[in-house]
């Protein structure tokens, strides 16, 4: 493994990042309106409308919170801030970077060959396996950063917006941190393996978009789940899963590298 080569090339993609529209925009809009005014618009319609007016519905979705969450809040308000925060924005803070990740990741060698640098790189002394490894570092270090920012900005927005109600803090708690630190990370990094695998197969960027776009439907799922009180993550299911995903990254890796062999990246894409 050649580090240097691997972190060149990571650096080179990251600088590439801000050519393109699609992909910078996305950097920035997303994590403020998924990460940022949405929570804060959570926050202050649960604080303010009159939950007993609201259906059934959303009283079982309280119901569905496990005890030890609820004891000691004293109404459905602060019920529903609660689960609004804690449970219902987590699926939005894991689309943040895998939706940022996917975009860079798709443009990763169809940009390459946009640009007509492919056959360079192709040629040049590296392993495809280190190729593979410096695309999945550019797509994952500003995808990631600009999640955990947002992440520190809607704990702050949280906590100011919430503390006249709880009069203490409510975010994060042990699951936003498991969530964030250890999920998120391995599911973005299976994300972005399957979107460059992807665009290493793909003639354009709108063709390995369309493909990609497959790796949010596993998070419209959870959100689905979350929302209808079917499902309740807790911290050790999250650790299991982080561990799952991350084993599914090595193995994913292993077999994109053998799969596209530097003959097979160049025939496809340099034709």
């Amino acid at each position: 493994m050649n580090r240097k080569m691997i972190w060149a090339i990571a650096q080179k993609d990251m600088r590439s990042i801000w050519k393109t529209s699609k992909v910078w925009i996305g950097l920035i809009f997303l994590p403020l309106l998924l990460g940022v005014i949405f929570p804060a618009v959570a926050v202050l319609v649960g604080r303010s409308m009159d939950v007993s007016d609201a259906g059934g519905s959303l009283m079982r979705m309280l119901e569905q919170l496990p005890l030890g969450n609820t004891e000691g809040l004293p109404t459905d308000n602060h019920r529903l801030v609660y689960f609004v925060v804690n449970f219902l924005l987590a699926p939005l803070f894991i689309l943040i970077p895998v939706i940022n990740a996917l975009m860079i990741a798709v443009n990763s060698f169809v940009g390459e060959k946009e640009r007509r640098t492919l056959e360079s790189l192709l040629f040049s002394p590296i392993e495809i396996k280190d190729l593979f490894i410096g695309k999945l570092l550019a797509s994952f270090v500003p995808a990631y950063a600009a999640a955990l920012c947002s992440f520190v900005l809607s704990g702050i927005i949280i906590n100011v917006l919430a503390y006249p109600l709880f009069e203490r803090m409510i975010f994060p708690n042990v699951n936003w941190l498991v969530m964030m630190l250890w999920v998120i990370p391995a599911f973005t990094l299976c994300a972005i393996l399957f979107s460059v695998w992807v665009s290493a197969r793909s003639k354009s960027f709108q063709e390995a978009q369309q493909v990609a776009g497959v790796v949010v439907l596993p998070i419209i799922g959870i959100l689905i789940a979350q929302s209808s009180g079917l499902l309740i993550i807790g911290p050790l299911l999250m650790a299991v899963l982080g561990a799952v995903l991350l084993a599914v990254s090595f193995i994913l890796l292993g077999f994109i590298s053998k799969m596209n062999q530097r003959n097979v990246l160049f025939e496809r894409q340099v034709q």
